[in-house]
């Protein structure tokens, strides 16, 4: 099934650049130029993602789009398209609303990898109340977990740290990957966060359990798996 994206951009050389890219690459797209018709086509159908302009013309920009569209309850993948390139202007995009941030000028293939990660990660977000892998169970509406009837007692971080890991279940999950998804890092600040929680939530859901759960692959990063 094609994915539906909606572009919102201004320049129009930039835009046919990027429909045609994701045209070519199996995307359904729908382009406007201005942010009142960006807005209303935003919350008014569904899509898979939205790729928005951060400087549009009008009184309605970008931050004021993607700014409404959560205060709407929309949930839908954001990726910022911006010429202002500097760290606060990054910042200011991702906590406005944005889920990633790209700077003008741009390569077609590094745009399509941002714009396939986040509708990778949008699906994960199924509407489940319970994750199971072998024994561990994760109630995702009390926040309980429990392993062999056993409860288990998880700070915050720590419930999204093993919740992403679960659902990426077998999967080699990266540094970078965790650092975007749970800590809402979009850099490496360079600490040892990563290694201390999984040591610590590794001690809590497999000390004096069996089989172990969460392995460290070497040079890659980490999986939840119930198999060696």
């Amino acid at each position: 099934m094609s994915m539906h994206c909606l572009i919102i951009e201004d320049e129009a050389d930039t835009a046919r650049f990027v429909c045609n890219g994701l045209k070519e690459s199996g995307f359904t797209v729908t382009w406007c130029s201005n942010g009142v018709e960006g807005l209303h086509l935003a919350g008014s159908e569904q899509w898979d993602i939205i790729i928005l302009d951060r400087m549009l013309p009008g009184n309605i920009d970008g931050l004021s789009i993607v700014k409404t569209l959560r205060d709407l309850g929309t949930t839908t993948p954001v990726l910022i398209l911006s010429a202002l390139a500097s760290l606060d202007e990054r910042v200011r995009g991702l906590r406005g609303g944005g889920d990633d941030y790209l700077t003008k000028p741009f390569v077609f293939s590094e745009l399509l990898a941002r714009v396939e990660a986040l509708t990778r990660r949008s699906k994960l977000l199924v509407d489940v109340s319970e994750l199971r892998i072998a024994d561990l169970k994760l109630d995702l509406r009390t926040r309980r977990v429990e392993r062999g009837g056993k409860p288990i007692s998880l700070q915050p971080r720590e419930f999204r740290l093993l919740e992403y890991l679960v659902r990426h279940r077998d999967q080699i999950v990266t540094r970078t990957m965790l650092l975007e998804s749970v800590w809402d890092y979009h850099f490496d600040p360079q600490t040892n966060v990563i290694d201390v929680q999984i040591s610590r939530l590794r001690s809590k859901i497999d000390k004096g359990f069996s089989p172990p759960l969460l392995h460290t692959v070497r040079g890659a990063g980490y999986m939840v798996s119930a198999h060696d």
